[in-house]
């Protein structure tokens, strides 16, 4: 298959080039196209206001196309104007830190999977329950088997697939899990700090609480040790609400 290859965490991440290495071993024909800096928890931004520079990463077996722009912007530039060929598949991640429940509203990772899969391609975010991985090369060859032996054909159009591994080897976890995302919300906080000039800034901190989570979610199965997939939709529509605002307003629909 032909694959689309991005991220949010930047074209020198960890996970990025494991991922690259274990696709390619598989046989697969990757096209990478991914932020040239870190860009996570851009959501899906794209830039407007500046141009995109792009600039080649060739060494030890790896080519890519870095991009001075996010997440969303590469999987655009990657499909309008840098692949030689449109893609099977849009792949993102490994993601350095999980994407559940209203991960994915913040997600690059995910964001750059919705791109795609907005415009008809099967999309797969891969994500990985710790902040500070060194080594994810066993988590890129489950990753490249799941790509392999999905059969991408009954993923609808705009569907996302949200693969999060767990914090330890793939031989110690639980196994797959699909699942639906934790609709939890983080608790958030911002820590008051000081810089070495003696000047006040601020940084952000957060939990979803483990009290407000379903045990049949993608957080707290993932917390667990299960591999987890969630297949994700992008329809904010509230039918409900909006049948409720109809009949108050005396609409219908004949």
């Amino acid at each position: 298959m032909r694959i689309l290859l991005t991220n949010d965490d930047g074209i020198q991440a960890v996970g990025l080039r494991a991922l690259h290495k274990a696709l390619v071993a598989a046989g697969h024909e990757v096209a990478c196209v991914a932020p040239i800096s870190e860009m996570s928890a851009v959501g899906h931004a794209v830039t407007l206001s500046m141009p995109l520079r792009v600039k080649t990463f060739k060494e030890n077996g790896f080519r890519g196309s870095g991009v001075s722009g996010t997440p969303a912007d590469c999987v655009k530039l990657g499909l309008s104007s840098l692949c030689e060929a449109a893609p099977d598949v849009v792949v993102s991640g490994i993601n350095a830190g999980a994407n559940c429940g209203v991960d994915i509203l913040y997600s690059g990772t995910v964001s750059a999977a919705t791109e795609g899969a907005l415009t008809g391609i099967p999309a797969l975010a891969v994500s990985y329950d710790n902040y500070n991985p060194d080594d994810l090369a066993a988590q890129a060859e489950w990753a490249a088997r799941f790509v392999s032996t999905t059969d991408w054909s009954i993923v609808p159009r705009g569907c996302v697939l949200n693969l999060n591994f767990p914090a330890c080897a793939v031989s110690e976890s639980k196994g797959l899990r699909i699942c639906r995302h934790t609709r939890a919300a983080y608790r958030d906080w911002y820590e008051r700090r000081t810089d070495p000039r003696g000047r006040e800034y601020f940084w952000l901190a957060g939990v979803i609480p483990p009290e407000l989570l379903s045990p049949d979610t993608d957080r707290a199965l993932l917390s667990d040790g299960h591999i987890t997939l969630t297949p994700l939709r992008f329809d904010f529509t509230d039918y409900e609400v909006m049948d409720a605002l109809k009949a108050a307003a005396g609409e219908n629909d004949e």
